[in-house]
This record gives C-alpha cells, sequence and structure tokens, in this order.
C-alpha cells in the first residue's frame, strides 16, 4: 500500500499530536499529585488543588478557544457540541480514543481521591476535566470533520416565489 500525501500532509489520525500530547501530560500531572495527596495529604493537599485550579483554568481558556474556532468553522460546517466536544462522530478512533482516555482518568482520580479524602483541599481534582474536555474541544474544532452546512432557504423569497405563480392550482 503506497502512500499519496504530500510531506506536508497529515493522515487524519496523525493531526493534532500535541493537543494529545498537551492533555496527557496534564492528566499525568494531576494524577501524580491526586496519588500523592490521597496517601501523604499533609504535603501534597494544598499542592494538588493548587495544580487542580491551574488546570481548571487553562481549560476555561481552551474550552472557549475552541469555542471561537467552532464559531468560525460553523458559516460552513454544521458543528454540533457532541461532535465538537466529545468527538461523536467527527473523530477519527485514534485521537478519540486517546483524548477520552485521558478524559475519562482525569474524571476517575478526581472520584476516587476526593472519596478517600472528603472535605479537604482533594476536592478541587472535581474541576480538572474541564480540562480535558477543553482538549477535546480544540481538537475537534481544529480537526474534526462535520457535514458541510445546508444553506437555509429565507422564508421572504418562498413567499414572493409563491406569490409569482408558484402555485397555478390555486388562480381562479
Amino acid at each position: 500500500m503506497t502512500s499519496e500525501r504530500t510531506h506536508g500532509e497529515l493522515a487524519a489520525e496523525e493531526q493534532g499530536p500535541a493537543i494529545i500530547n498537551l492533555s496527557w501530560v496534564g492528566t499525568a500531572v494531576y494524577a501524580a499529585f491526586a496519588i500523592g495527596g490521597t496517601v501523604v495529604p499533609d504535603w501534597f493537599a494544598l499542592p494538588t488543588a493548587a495544580v487542580s485550579g491551574g488546570l481548571f483554568v487553562i481549560g476555561c481558556v481552551v474550552f472557549l478557544w475552541a469555542y471561537a474556532i467552532a464559531v468560525s468553522r460553523s458559516r460552513t460546517d454544521a458543528i454540533g457540541i457532541g461532535g465538537l466536544y466529545f468527538l461523536a462522530d467527527s473523530a477519527p478512533r485514534v485521537p478519540r480514543f486517546r483524548l477520552r482516555v485521558s478524559f475519562a482518568i482525569e474524571i476517575v482520580a478526581a472520584i476516587v481521591s476526593s472519596s478517600i479524602r472528603p472535605f479537604t483541599p482533594m476536592a478541587f481534582g472535581f474541576l480538572v476535566p474541564v480540562f480535558g474536555l477543553g482538549m477535546m474541544g480544540l481538537w475537534g474544532a481544529r480537526y474534526g470533520v462535520f457535514e458541510p452546512r445546508v444553506p437555509r432557504r429565507d422564508p421572504e423569497s418562498a413567499e414572493s416565489a409563491e406569490s409569482d405563480g408558484g402555485d397555478e392550482a390555486s388562480e381562479p
């Protein structure tokens, strides 16, 4: 099987590696701190809360950045929220799987660590999945494949076409 791609083109499954890798870096950093905060809360609970807050802020910025990109693409593409932020039917299997697993690990780490250490700064971990969601959204906004937007018919032009003889059966 030969490749027809030029040097600068990437297969759909190879697009956005920096976004995927950054998502995994954030997940790994949070998971490491969550484990540390769960095992040795005196040393790691507050740093884990700081990491959680930082990833939340980054996630909010990336989430809005993805939204802005999607708005600009929405003139030509029919972008849905599920396809944009959860990569449903808009991303190839490999990037979709990698980003969803990263997101799922953030959720599981937040639930487990805050369940073991309730009523501590570990609860800030529930903010972290916004980071994973933002990274999925950014990948979807930049590289997602969506159906083309179908132009809407102008109701006024449809009415004028009918009054110009579009329906001859109603005339006496």
